[in-house]
């Protein structure tokens, strides 16, 4: 199974006004490095969210049709993310497909096939060969976010 490398970015709401406050950082946990993200997620001034995103191919397409989805290795505080993917089909921000997922307290890999994500506010069908962009995002109610990803790959 190939593996990805994300060279992942922080992206609040605070680009829309919001007040939701965090960070990412390399951490290790039980031996494994990976990045974590910590934050606050806030819905004031009419925000919700923190990630950690990253482009796969410098914003270009990224070819991943060979394949039949993504996995991450994960460790959290139990609360709940989602995984969202964008294509080259998607001009703005809001627009992704996404996958809910639990981040446990001990390392986990879990397995995203492509076709289980939904897609959010896009009529373009999900195509792998034009993936550009994907994101582990704590969005849509307060809480505080700690969730790290040690690894990211296609599998088939």
């Amino acid at each position: 199974m190939p593996v990805l490398h994300p060279e992942w970015e922080f992206v609040a709401d605070t680009v829309m006004g919001g007040e939701s406050r965090g960070a990412i950082a390399p951490a290790t946990h039980d031996g494994r490095t990976g990045m974590r993200l910590t934050g606050d997620v806030s819905l004031a001034n009419d925000g919700g969210f923190v990630q950690m995103a990253c482009d796969l191919a410098g914003g270009a397409a990224f070819d991943a049709s060979g394949w039949s989805g993504i996995e991450i290795d994960v460790l959290g505080n139990g609360e709940s993310y989602e995984l969202r993917l964008r294509t080259c089909d998607h001009d703005k921000p809001w627009q992704s497909y996404r996958r809910a997922f639990t981040a446990p307290p001990a390392w986990t890999t879990c397995r995203f096939p492509f076709d289980a994500f939904e897609a959010h506010r896009t009529e373009a069908p999900f195509d792998p060969a034009r993936l550009r962009r994907l994101g582990v995002v704590a969005i849509g109610r307060v809480f505080h976010a700690d969730v790290t990803v040690a690894a990211v790959r296609l599998f088939p």
